[in-house]
């Protein structure tokens, strides 16, 4: 309409003169339309979802970490200040490469040996330390649906890595008769053992699964989008189809209370952002995709889920990390547009997990069983649609 107004006055000579502010107040119309729409797209993202270059960044911040100048996006010197102050706590080796070996060893020459287990990549900081590994279906049938599971994208959170492999190694057996499995247990193995959502470049591994754009990717996507795309060429039975190589993705996370005293503020801070904090919600929840949500989907996984644990409820406003919930214990996101993990494969039925390890009511071996039972309850649910 407006297109419209300015080229009806541009046939009238008596108002030629006013043709030019016409135009420059439909431009700053429009300008500002987008910049308040990019604004409230931030402000509706929570937990650290920030979108680079979207909004000024405001002036007189208080100090809320210990790196950085409040306001100035971080140098290599506010970097190296972060990666001097990480530290070893745990092996990967001992809590990943050894159980998948000894979980190897078990199934030899059983009718539990459905698997074989495969190297996909490294770490090239130390790749003899920090390899990244595949259990996968020991011999895949394009006919069957392929399904994945990846643990680990964020390397603190726990449940997420030994909750795979527990699906693994206990109950992976009874399903490789009707799917091709791939468990991808730990797939940000520094940030593992170091116990941070980073990885050792200072960047979220879940903001990085863009198969678009290589640019935007870290090593451990870059090495698992690679994963993936070589099961599509090999196994695709029709390569030219728009419809998703794989039936299922379920990729495994926790929210924790240490999003709101260390990583999130870190992120904001590393961003030169302000921090408003966040609200932990106390519970499990599933991050579905807003291009294909599958609510029934959901439902039955929350379902399987609630026998387990319990289900995070909304807060005062209905939300979830500052999304809306949808349906009981679900809220949904642009996964791909994200960069997230749960959106790489477009897969049919896809979700994030989002285990609450903090919770008085849980502990370590619940937070692994809600995960085994997110799994569960999802092919479960495939299963009966026939």
């Amino acid at each position: 309409e407006v297109q419209f107004i300015v080229f009806t006055f541009s046939l009238n000579s008596m108002f030629l003169p006013i043709v030019p502010a016409i135009a420059v107040v439909v431009v700053a119309f429009f300008l500002n339309n987008k910049n308040n729409n990019k604004n409230n797209k931030k402000s509706k993202l929570g937990m650290g979802i920030l979108y680079d270059d979207e909004a000024p960044i405001p002036k007189d911040i208080p100090p809320y970490y210990p790196i950085g100048t409040p306001g100035e996006p971080w140098t290599r010197e506010e970097d190296d200040q972060w990666k001097k102050l990480t530290k070893l706590q745990r092996s990967y080796k001992e809590e990943v490469l050894d159980k998948l070996t000894s979980m190897q060893q078990e199934a030899k020459g059983s009718d539990e040996e459905w698997f074989e287990i495969k190297q996909y990549g490294a770490l090239s900081h130390n790749p003899s330390k920090y390899p990244l590994m595949s259990i996968q279906s020991k011999e895949f049938d394009p006919k069957k649906p392929f399904v994945l599971v990846t643990g680990g994208v964020h390397g603190y959170e726990t449940s997420g890595v030994q909750g795979a492999i527990q699906f693994a190694r206990n109950d992976a057996a009874k399903y490789a008769k009707d799917f091709n499995i791939i468990v991808c247990p730990c797939v940000s193995p520094w940030a593992y053992e170091h116990v941070q959502r980073w990885d050792a470049e200072l960047l979220d591994p879940n903001r990085s699964f863009q198969p678009e754009d290589e640019s935007k990717q870290t090593e451990e996507s870059k090495a698992l989008i690679a994963h993936l795309k070589q099961l599509e060429q090999e196994f695709s039975l029709n390569p030219e189809s728009e419809k998703p190589f794989f039936k299922c993705h379920l990729d495994l996370h926790e929210t924790t209370d240490t999003d709101a005293t260390e990583f999130m503020p870190a992120k904001h801070a590393k961003a030169g952002l302000p921090y408003e904090g966040e609200v932990i919600p106390d519970g499990f929840y599933l991050v579905a995709n807003d291009i294909n949500p599958q609510l029934e989907f959901h439902q039955a996984v929350i379902d399987k889920v609630k026998q387990v644990t319990h289900i995070a409820p909304p807060d005062k406003n209905g939300n979830i990390i500052d999304e809306p919930v949808v349906q009981e214990g679900v809220i949904q996101v642009p996964a791909r547009e994200l960069g997230l993990c749960g959106g790489v494969t477009l897969g049919e039925y896809a979700t994030t997990t989002e285990v609450y390890p903090d919770s008085p009511k849980a502990t370590d071996e619940i937070c692994n069983q809600a995960q085994v039972a997110a799994i569960v309850g999802a092919l479960d649910y495939i299963l009966a649609q026939g």
